[in-house]
């Protein structure tokens, strides 16, 4: 699998893991999700861009920078996306609680 989509689907179950500890703990989503994001971030690849610039390497140092990108823009959208999925769910269980309520409380 590509690093790109690796670091996506990654991203996006740390985010879910994280968001149902938040609930079932009663602390804030953000000191779950940074312990596992950290080791996703492209840290190395980002040196590399810069140091190539350096070096007047411009050509190999845009595809680390682009790389980098790639892999920061999906971190980000795996995040987005699972707080999406599960602000869904969490709206889908509360309506149907509350339709479940209105029909058997007659």
């Amino acid at each position: 699998m590509d690093i790109v989509n690796a670091s996506f689907y990654s991203s996006f179950v740390i985010a879910i893991v994280a968001h149902l500890y938040a609930r079932r703990f009663k602390m804030p989503m953000i000191i779950f999700i940074v312990g596992g994001i950290i080791p996703l971030v492209p840290g190395g690849m980002a040196y590399n861009a810069m140091r190539n610039v350096v070096e007047d390497d411009y050509l190999q140092g845009l595809q680390y920078g682009l790389k980098a990108f790639l892999i920061t823009g999906a971190i980000v959208m795996g995040l987005v996306f699972a707080e999406v999925f599960m602000q869904l769910i969490f709206r889908s269980v509360r309506t149907s609680k509350a339709t479940f309520r209105k029909v058997y409380k007659k």
